[in-house]
């Protein structure tokens, strides 16, 4: 088929790959602009415009897709389908009609659980056992389309948002090939979504990551694994410093809560829980590396009955 692909994160690389591996066209790619980054803030491509420019595949960034000359320029391109991947623009309707076949999504959930922004950080925030990714016609709402296909992907106990990133990631695209080429053949009917279980991923915000120590300690684990590398979860020292907390564990221990109960890095967070404390394991303060715990307590001790806040 004659593709248009829009996607942006690393997490839309394996499905532009496997897409070009079944030897489909791509006519051309559409990815959010270079954005800088690092220390230099020097202007960087996306992960999908790297990737796009390693095949030699054009590569399109317009600001919106609600201008009359980038709908013009995008029917044009006269493509079979689209393939979309966090692309991270709104498809007005006349993107939307333009492909003869549609537009096809790749969401992480199951569909219409974690409709939105943040589907994977959302699933390990609210413990959820399971996720999984869905292969999607797209309509005008907001992931409300039909689906084609899906595959639920377990979540682990201990499993950080990377890593369930990954996972999905690996799942989709295959699933996301093999969708929407039975679709152009007519093999796949999509399935309206159930009108019962809809939840809503929220975009993240900066707040989210402050460590609220009254918490149970299962939820602040949660956190620190679904938010971590961004936005990031993090607290406060008695002396007003902010720190990361980029890795921690649930341990056994009770307090009143924020307070350090040895000099090893053990945390309460929770009288009422169990467990009710969390073990330290991997920290930044500003402007510096992580460490783990031991290398962080050998300069900035946190002693026995000191309070985080």
């Amino acid at each position: 088929m004659r593709l248009v692909f829009m996607g942006t994160p690393d997490f839309a690389v394996p499905v532009l790959e496997a897409f070009l591996a079944a030897g489909d066209e791509i006519a051309a790619v559409y990815s959010q602009p270079p954005r800088p980054a690092g220390r230099g803030q020097k202007l960087t491509p996306s992960p999908v415009q790297a990737a796009a420019e390693r095949h030699r595949l054009p590569v399109r960034h317009p600001v919106s897709l609600k201008t009359p000359e980038a709908q013009a320029d995008f029917a044009a391109l006269q493509a079979d389908a689209a393939i979309v991947v966090a692309y991270g623009l709104i498809l007005p309707p006349a993107i939307l009609d333009a492909p003869r076949l549609g537009c096809f999504n790749l969401h992480a959930s199951l569909l219409p659980r974690w409709r939105g922004a943040a589907p994977i950080q959302r699933a390990i925030l609210a413990g959820d056992a399971e996720t999984g990714v869905c292969a999607m016609k797209m309509d005008a709402g907001l992931d409300t389309g039909p689906v084609l296909a899906r595959e639920t992907v377990a979540i682990g106990p201990r499993m950080t948002v990377g890593e369930l990133h990954d996972d999905l990631a690996r799942a989709g695209a295959p699933l996301m090939v093999r969708a929407v080429h039975d679709f152009a053949d007519g093999r796949i009917v999509p399935q309206p979504q159930p009108t019962e279980g809809v939840t809503y991923a929220a975009k993240l915000a900066r707040d989210e990551g402050r460590i609220d120590w009254t918490r149970p300690a299962i939820e602040i684990d949660r956190a620190v694994r679904a938010l971590n590398p961004g936005p990031g979860t993090f607290f406060a020292t008695e002396n007003g410093e902010r720190v990361k907390l980029l890795a921690c564990a649930p341990a056994e221990g009770r307090g009143r809560p924020g307070t350090m109960l040895d000099d090893a890095g053990l945390v309460a967070c929770c009288m009422e829980s169990d467990p009710g404390a969390l073990r330290l394991l991997r920290l930044q303060r500003p402007g510096k590396s992580a460490v783990p715990v031991e290398a962080f307590l050998n300069g900035h001790p946190l002693p026995r009955g000191s309070r985080l806040s």
